[in-house]
């Protein structure tokens, strides 16, 4: 059975709560209202489950960015992947995200390596954070690291960056998940918008320098994290793996509020939608969308219609797209999102097609590779 530890966590306006040594959350008789979205690890639309090199700002599993910052923006440090290390998760779980240093990263002032989620307004307008009625909250997650001590992270403030909770917990022993807990009584001051963009990012610290930590339990201006944390990208293939993760209303955690995978999926596609995921379909790939030549010679409209109403105006990804006619054969050109104002559906448009006729039928196919794919991103 895996070692459990306790932790009491106290905020800076005297709020404690406490892991449970041994046993599951505090049961209750309503599932909670977890803001956090994929918190098991259960999607992956992007990667498939293949290791991800983290940039900074990139998505990774569902829903799950990083920054990899020191002085500018710094790429291939750590990787990030679902199930690393394919070690067993806790009981009740069967995903978890999994970071692994890249090297050896010796520690400066102005690193700044986490692993986070930023949440969207309108799912936290209910905690009337900025006022002086906010609410308590208790974040709570399995962790399990090679490393052992103390780790850090914070409720950043995205909206201005200068009203962040600054927390740590302790990591007791090496290799096995442990049950953690974190409370604070909410934010009175700042600015927390409540409608569709990010004003407040969970970030869990890899690697933090001073320039950007701060004592643990206390409201900071300028903070990413801890002070006295672990360095965990110190060490070349030290492992961070994480998963359960769940904020709620109140000062005390509730177990973890599994839902149907499809219901997950779908709060990921308010965010980023991926037609097909990049390791199936090797061979071929489904059709996409059909459209139409234009009157001109060189260009053709789709229509794009989204899974779920997206959070906001989508970006598009795409990687190895092309047009295909069945009596005619594949086509190469540039496709490019139109009326992207519409978070419901869009068009798609390529050009710089050669031997189009108008009124032709024409569908948007990919080429044949495992890595081909179309997304629309509307990411926080």
């Amino acid at each position: 059975m895996s070692n459990i530890s306790v932790n009491t966590i106290t905020d800076a306006l005297g709020g404690s709560t406490a892991s449970i040594n041994g046993l599951t959350p505090q049961a209750s008789n309503m599932q909670p209202f977890n803001r956090i979205i994929n918190g098991a690890m259960t999607i992956d639309q992007r990667n498939a489950g293949a290791s991800y090199s983290q940039i900074n700002g990139g998505y990774s599993l569902d829903r799950w960015n990083g920054t990899s910052f020191n002085g500018g923006v710094t790429t291939g440090k750590y990787t990030v992947q679902q199930n690393a290390g394919s070690v067993t998760p806790p009981v009740g779980f069967t995903k978890y995200l999994g970071v692994t240093s890249s090297t050896a990263l010796a520690s400066n002032a102005g690193d700044i390596y986490t692993i986070g989620q930023p949440i969207e307004g309108f799912n936290l307008a209910d905690l009337a954070w900025g006022t002086a009625n906010a609410k308590p909250v208790t974040l709570s997650f399995w962790v399990r690291s090679s490393a052992t001590g103390t780790f850090g992270g914070s409720f950043r403030n995205n909206t201005s960056g200068n009203y962040n909770y600054i927390f740590s917990y302790i990591i007791n022993s090496a290799n096995t998940w442990e049950y953690k807990t974190i409370y604070t009584s909410g934010a009175t001051s700042g600015a927390w918008p409540t409608g569709n963009t990010g004003p407040l990012q969970i970030m869990f610290q890899l690697q933090v320098g001073s320039t950007y930590t701060d004592t643990a339990g206390t409201w900071s201006t300028t903070a990413y994290g801890a002070t006295g944390c672990v360095d965990l990208l110190n060490t070349s293939g030290a492992t961070f793996y994480i998963t359960g993760v769940q904020l709620e209303v109140g000062s005390t955690a509730s177990p973890f509020a599994h839902e149907n995978v499809g219901d997950t999926l779908r709060k990921c596609q308010r965010y980023y939608w991926q037609l097909p995921p990049s390791s199936s379909y090797a061979s071929n790939m489904p059709m996409i969308s059909a459209g139409q030549a234009w009157s001109s010679t060189n260009a053709a409209n789709f229509t794009a219609t989204f899974p779920v109403t997206m959070r906001a105006s989508p970006t598009l990804f795409q990687s190895g797209l092309r047009i295909y006619s069945p009596n005619i054969g594949a086509r190469t050109g540039s496709i490019t999102l139109q009326n992207s104002n519409a978070p419901h559906g869009s068009n798609l448009q390529i050009s710089g097609v050669s031997s189009l006729s108008g009124g032709q039928m024409w569908y948007i196919v990919g080429s044949g590779n495992a890595t081909d794919y179309i997304g629309f991103g509307a990411e926080l």
